[in-house]
């Protein structure tokens, strides 16, 4: 019983690693790029504020930074209300 056992714990084991899904070579997947983009956008915005307060940045700039900070931000949202709704419309499929 035992050497079944460890049998199938190594079948498994190959299987799942032949199964496993190989690194692309660009790296990313789209949600990780995504996210990137988002933490950037939000990263240069926070540095155009800090610059506006001590001066560094017109305040045109600020405006502008500040305002693709607020368009990341509701497209977050919007993409997450998205992905919220389609599992809640799973659960509700019947089986």
């Amino acid at each position: 019983m035992d050497v079944v056992t460890s049998l199938a714990a190594q079948n498994y084991a190959k299987a799942r690693s032949a199964a496993a899904p190989s690194p692309q070579p660009g790296g990313e997947t789209g949600f990780a790029k995504f996210a990137q983009s988002f933490a950037d956008t939000l990263a240069r915005g926070e540095q155009t504020a800090r610059s506006a307060m001590t001066g560094g940045a017109d305040p045109h700039a600020l405006v502008e930074a500040l305002a693709k900070s607020q368009q990341a931000v509701e497209t977050v949202a919007t993409v997450r209300d998205r992905v919220v709704e389609a599992y809640q419309e799973i659960l509700r499929m019947p089986v």
